[in-house]
């Protein structure tokens, strides 16, 4: 039986600043959740009180009923992964990969070490080097492999991923998809790199300013986009009755991007007007829904 996370009014300040504003949702799996949104929007404080690294301000978070902060109970069920590269431990400068992988080994009771030492091996690590001489990418490399071998019913990674190359990124994706559809669990994946991570989610939850803007599943939420193109005056007709993202015009063309879900009778009426309906990628769709930060 996979986790369910409550999240129930919650807030958390750092001094006059607030950082999260009321957030309340209830995430559980199996599935992949994407936490997106602007730099500053809340994603790792969110993360942070979720894993029980921070104590929230007010409100709760519970696991399966549970109080996760200062619970090791709860704490061992969650595995967070974050992009500082705090996996690395500088204080203990002769540690390497390897004594990482030995602790995490006998700290995390759903540990694979097999997998584990493939995963080194795919992401060209040696388990001999001193953590402290890791390039910024096999940092995120080396939290990447914690966080996949770990198998907690809750992982959790906040953009950890982001130091390494592409075609690195892109194998953990698969590494991610793969081991998730072996081993089904919760899993929250924290990224502004929408394009890349969206073949991945079936959730989304994006948040704006510190607050929940939405948490839908991600194929409903593919289909509240469209860009409807054609001559101005048809697609001003078309869309008079919608919500409009944004407006371009070319001569006597205009693409507007709506919001909301298009049935078969809307999609008749734009074939009949001679209008285009393109799908919007969810990277655009969240620029679109966040548009309000820059204002």
């Amino acid at each position: 039986m996979t986790p369910t996370i409550t999240i129930s009014d919650l807030h958390l300040s750092y001094g006059r600043t607030t950082a999260l504003d009321g957030i309340t949702l209830t995430v559980n799996g199996p599935r992949i959740h994407g936490l997106v949104g602007r730099n500053g929007s809340g994603k790792t404080s969110l993360l942070s009180v979720i894993a029980g690294f921070r104590q929230a301000s007010a409100g709760s978070v519970e696991l399966d009923g549970q109080p996760v902060f200062e619970n090791a109970t709860a704490l061992r069920r969650l595995c967070l992964i974050r992009g500082s590269g705090d996996s690395v431990d500088h204080d203990w400068p002769t540690n390497r990969v390897r004594h990482a992988l030995r602790l995490a080994a006998d700290l995390r009771p759903n540990w694979d070490d097999d997998y584990a030492q493939a995963l080194v091996d795919r992401f060209q690590l040696d388990p001999r080097q001193r953590l402290t001489e890791l390039s910024t990418g096999q940092r995120s490399a080396v939290g990447v492999v914690l966080g996949l071998a770990a198998r907690a019913p809750v992982t959790i990674f906040d953009e950890s991923y982001l130091g390494m190359d592409a075609p690195s990124r892109y194998a953990f994706y698969d590494e991610l998809l793969t081991d998730y559809m072996e081993h089904p669990r919760t899993v929250i994946v924290s990224s502004h790199l929408v394009d890349e991570v969206s073949r991945l989610l079936e959730s989304v939850i994006l948040l704006d300013h510190g607050r929940l803007l939405l948490h839908e599943d991600a194929e409903a939420l593919r289909g509240r986009g469209a860009a409807i193109t054609g001559e101005h005056g048809a697609v001003a007709e078309f869309v008079a009755d919608r919500t409009v993202l944004r407006q371009q015009h070319l001569g006597r063309t205009t693409s507007a991007v709506v919001y909301g879900e298009l049935g078969p009778t809307d999609r008749d009426r734009a074939a009949a007007a001679g209008l285009d309906v393109d799908a919007v990628p969810l990277q655009d769709l969240f620029v679109h829904l966040t548009a309000g930060a820059d204002q």
